[in-house]
């Protein structure tokens, strides 16, 4: 027992004494103390500086002492979007609306009204709520499990605002300069992939985190998507290299973005690589001025014109905000005021800066358009407290005019650290920072050796037109003649393939460009798996489920046309036979060789009951029996889908009691560990065997049944 443990025993032990602090009769918590969500010094700041409106500012303290709703968002760009939502407002809503606990009804998730299609929600129940009733646990379970498949999102509400003012096309080139964890990259990403129908938007994201660490929790939001059109990248943001890219008449050109989404630190190096006429949103999670309005106008005097701000009033309908201030004052941790540089003391003068204060000259203030800055405000629609200001480049930076090759210089700082500047304390859930470490630089910052640290990746290594894996595919699949041959790439120099990547056609030509100046974490979506019994049948390689999306439209046979039912068979049972196929199944599959397949369904409009969206599963054709390889949380997502409930008891074992009249339960489907597959045997099993149990007559299962009834 560590030492921490010990001390809990022992302060528990001496509570339950009488005489003790307060026992523990009470329940769970009684004898802590409640935090004190007070900060004297945070309060009279703001109700100086004024932010808050007249009569309003009881409510702002007390909304920021409240914790957070639970906000989720369902993914927007895929076409299973919509029958997601109908599941949640016709199912999971309408019932938790029943629910009583405590003998207090609960309220249902309510649409933030801001955001289009209804396609974000938020909710004050607590986990422990959840806990009290087995809808509501089902509810629970249906949000985990669609956010594992990549189909749900949880992010904050107003974290969701950058992306939508940022007015992403499929064509953009987007740089998230502090992405991790990743759920507004995850957003970028939605946006590209707005037309389902192209499987590679010509834009792209490149999302990058200093921290290494964090670089691979924004890797596993990205890979929920499957897109190929994302890549992530580990770099100091305040000095991210310049990228050169293969320009369209042969040329070496620097790659300069459509969009780019940044914070404080590194705003000056977002313009600079901003292209003319692009957009980079500039947002935080305070409400100073400090790190807000102050840093926007410094951005706007040191551009000398080549920024503006943009106005996105009328961008996102229902959002409450208020407009940006032109005038505020600084206050020390001490209490102490300053409204102009001319009041500060020489020995304060390396923390707080002229910057830092609005500008002098009225007639330059009242060009900058400050007022177009958006502030949200806790209290107005249950939010975090957060800024955001949307800029357009009209003309390269100055500096840039000035020294367009000067790489050198040392940068100045503009904004220096306020290291003596009050902060907030103990406030609560909207944290507010009272000044941050602002730094904007006058000059483009200098070129650093890139340092690679944390994990050592494996190498992105693009196949050519004429590599001899390519043959036995484009024949097994009858590819189309356009399939992009040059976009897939592997992770080995050496050996076989195991696994092969694609990525889009701009993505690559950034990759082959600057593999010396940039460390790429990861890329590309997976679309085929080596199968070590799959030459027998013809080709080596097998479809990958979360690559289907980007490879049907060149994938011209191997495909199946199966129905709901079907679906239903495929992903309850493990090796049904091919005759518990409906009668059309059936007989294409018959007329079918052994191997990776596609198995398509397609809206059937005289159904209104049935799925309204289309979809392509990846399987296996075996010598008398079919299967679907789809990932287990997958699996739930479409039987979802077809109106089959799926839920498991606590530890995921098995079928709770109570819900022994679903129709149809999934105990654990097929699923993808790493670079392996495992069957839902082996699984359970605690096997690992890789593709081995693809081989003809170990895959013969008769049509074993995996579903609960």
């Amino acid at each position: 027992m560590g030492k921490r443990s010990r001390l809990r025993k022992k302060e528990h032990q001496n509570n339950s004494k009488p005489g003790g602090r307060d026992n523990r009769d009470n329940g769970w918590g009684a004898g802590y103390a409640d935090i004190i969500k007070e900060n004297k010094l945070f309060e009279a700041y703001y109700q100086e500086l004024g932010l808050v409106p007249e009569g309003e500012f009881d409510q702002f303290m007390a909304a920021m002492r409240e914790p957070l709703p639970a906000t989720i968002r369902i993914t927007g760009y895929k076409s299973h979007a919509k029958e997601i939502l109908h599941c949640l407002k016709n199912k999971y809503f309408k019932e938790i609306q029943e629910v009583e606990i405590d003998g207090q009804k609960i309220e249902a998730p309510q649409p933030l009204s801001w955001y289009p299609d209804e396609l974000a929600w938020h909710t004050n129940m607590s986990r422990k709520i959840l806990r009290k009733s087995p809808l509501l646990e089902k509810f629970h379970q249906f949000l985990v499990s669609e956010t594992e498949s990549g189909n749900i999102s949880r992010q904050e509400a107003v974290s969701m605002i950058p992306p939508l003012l940022m007015k992403i096309e499929p064509h953009h080139k987007i740089l998230d300069m502090c992405a991790a964890p990743g759920s507004k990259t995850a957003q970028l990403i939605e946006m590209l992939h707005s037309d389902m129908d192209v499987p590679f938007p010509e834009g792209f994201v490149i999302a990058n985190d200093v921290d290494n660490k964090r670089c691979y929790l924004l890797v596993h939001q990205a890979k929920r998507l499957n897109s190929p059109c994302i890549m992530v990248v580990n770099h100091d943001a305040s000095c991210i290299p310049r990228l050169q890219i293969d320009t369209e008449d042969g040329q070496k050109g620097t790659l300069f973005y459509d969009r780019i989404l940044c914070d404080i630190r590194i705003a000056v190096r977002g313009v600079e690589q901003l292209a003319v006429g692009g957009r980079m949103v500039y947002s935080t999670c305070s409400l100073n001025p400090i790190e807000d309005e102050a840093v926007i106008a410094t951005l706007l005097e040191k551009s000398e014109g080549a920024l503006e701000l943009a106005d996105a009033s009328v961008d996102l309908p229902g959002l409450k905000w208020m407009p940006g201030i032109t005038k505020w004052k600084l206050m020390t941790k001490e209490g102490q005021w300053y409204k102009d540089w001319s009041e500060v003391p020489v020995n304060r003068h390396t923390q707080i800066r002229p910057t830092m204060f609005p500008p002098t000259d009225t007639e330059k203030l009242a060009n900058m358009k400050l007022e177009r800055c958006m502030r949200i405000l806790p209290h107005h629609q249950n939010t975090g407290g957060f800024f955001v200001a949307v800029l357009v480049k009209k003309a390269p930076m100055p500096w840039n005019r000035r020294f367009p090759k000067l790489r050198k210089e040392q940068s100045s700082s503009s904004l220096p650290q306020p290291e003596d500047s009050p902060r907030e304390r103990g406030v609560g859930r909207k944290s507010v920072c009272m000044y941050s470490d602002s730094v904007l630089c006058s000059r483009p910052p200098p070129n650093k050796k890139m340092k690679r640290h944390g994990f050592k990746e494996d190498p992105f290594v693009f196949l050519t037109e004429d590599d001899p894996v390519f043959p036995p595919i484009e024949s097994f699949y009858d590819l189309s003649p356009d399939f992009p041959k040059i976009n897939v790439l592997t992770r080995t120099h050496e050996g076989k393939k195991r696994h092969l990547y694609m990525v889009s056609k701009e993505l690559r030509n950034v990759m082959l460009n600057n593999s010396e100046r940039m460390k790429v974490i990861n890329t590309g979506v997976k679309v085929w798996s080596r199968n070590s019994d799959g030459e027998e049948f013809g080709c080596a390689f097998r479809l990958a489920q979360e690559g289907i999306y980007t490879l049907f439209p060149y994938i011209r046979s191997r495909m199946i046309t199966v129905s709901v039912e079907d679906i239903k068979i495929l992903l309850t049972q493990e090796n049904p036979y091919l005759s518990k196929l409906e009668e059309d199944a059936h007989q294409q599959a018959k007329k079918m060789g052994m191997g990776s397949i596609v198995l398509k369904y397609r809206p059937d409009k005289s159904n209104p009951d049935g799925p309204q969206c289309p979809i392509e599963l990846c399987g296996w054709r075996g010598k008398t029996s079919i299967r679907a390889f789809v990932p287990r949380n997958e699996r739930f997502h479409y039987l979802r889908m077809l109106g089959v409930e799926v839920f498991r008891d606590k530890q995921g074992q098995g079928p709770r009691e109570e819900e022994k009249e679903v129709k149809e339960e999934v105990k654990e489907g097929e699923t993808e560990n790493g670079n392996k597959d495992v069957s839902p045997k082996q699984e359970l099993r605690g096997e690992n065997r890789g593709d081995e149990h693809l081989k003809g007559d170990e895959r013969e299962g008769g049509g074993e049944n995996l579903t609960s009834t």
